[in-house]
């Protein structure tokens, strides 16, 4: 059994819905998080059916490792790494569906020792899997005004990111920032200064885009999209939930048989290298699902979602 984690998962019914669940099938779940999508496929298959579960997270593993069931095979690395763990199962080509739901989990995001929350007062960690890689903290007291910017703009879509970002630097002239307390404060100043109001927490989209950035967040998801095609069987079905626009562009673009570089201009040259991928029409966009009002309601953080569904044709 799966333990009884407080997290809801977003579009839990859509997404395994989407995968056209085969009871024999052979189906990976790249973000296994609490488990709630992994549970409802294992219910969907017969005794022949396969499922392979992936997380970068050790909670999420430790989780995963207590479902007690033979047709579950776990995977304690980042979703990038995919292909490596599908060839040494020799199941390439033989995959019947991928689900990924890119969103950060309740579970994460509650306990303040892991430092996404700009809410709670942790380390300021933010780490996926918080044993390998370098910290938000270390990131900020090492990086210059230009690498702060620049991530905050990009990834944050922080239209002040150019005065948080002074102001950070400002403060850590004199202070390590070490906690996530800390830079809540610097960024909430940030729009005190210029008079700004904003519904959202002002910390919202700063802490977003350092998250993105130590995780490397689209960076995994362009990485797997270059070989997705080779893990699916033919008429797989890949089912991606996302949460940000940045990684919504990526998929919808990919998904798209008619995207092209000319429509393109604002990606970077890597991530044009993925939109010549489905120009062969390698994949066909079946439908994009949100979350209904009722869900909405009753779990607030599953508004952005965007669950887009693609059947790979050949």
């Amino acid at each position: 059994m799966i333990n009884n984690c407080q997290h809801n998962t977003v579009l839990l019914h859509e997404a395994v819905n989407s995968l056209r669940i085969k009871p024999n099938g052979i189906y990976i779940d790249a973000t296994f998080g609490s488990g709630g999508h992994a549970k409802l496929i294992l219910s969907k298959l017969d005794k022949h059916g396969r499922l392979i579960v992936m997380d970068r997270d050790p909670l999420a593993i430790k989780i995963a490792h207590n479902i007690l069931d033979n047709r579950c095979y776990i995977i304690y690395d980042n979703f990038s790494n995919m292909i490596k763990y599908v060839k040494q199962l020799n199941l390439l080509g033989h995959i019947d569906g991928v689900l990924l739901d890119l969103g950060i989990s309740s579970i994460q995001l509650n306990d303040s020792n892991r430092g996404f929350s700009y809410m709670k007062n942790g380390p300021l960690d933010m780490r996926m899997n918080n044993k390998v890689g370098y910290t938000a903290g270390y990131w900020l007291s090492h990086a210059q005004y230009n690498d702060i910017y620049s991530v905050l703009y990009n990834l944050g879509e922080e239209y002040y990111a150019k005065y948080i970002s002074k102001n950070i630097c400002r403060f850590k002239k004199y202070n390590n920032i070490i906690n996530t307390i800390d830079l809540s404060k610097i960024i909430t100043r940030s729009y005190k200064s210029i008079n700004k109001r904003s519904k959202k927490h002002p910390a919202t989209k700063s802490f977003r885009a350092i998250r993105m950035f130590i995780n490397q967040e689209l960076e995994e998801i362009k990485l797997l999209l270059n070989y997705i095609s080779y893990i699916l069987s033919f008429k797989g079905i890949l089912s991606i939930i996302s949460f940000h626009s940045l990684e919504d562009r990526i998929i919808k673009n990919f998904m798209s048989p008619i995207a092209t570089i000319n429509s393109t201009n604002s990606f970077s040259i890597d991530q044009r290298s993925i939109l010549k991928i489905n120009k062969n029409k390698k994949f066909k966009f079946l439908k994009k699902i949100k979350p209904s009002l009722n869900e909405i309601s009753n779990n607030r953080r599953s508004r952005s979602a965007i669950l887009r569904i693609a059947q790979k044709i050949h």
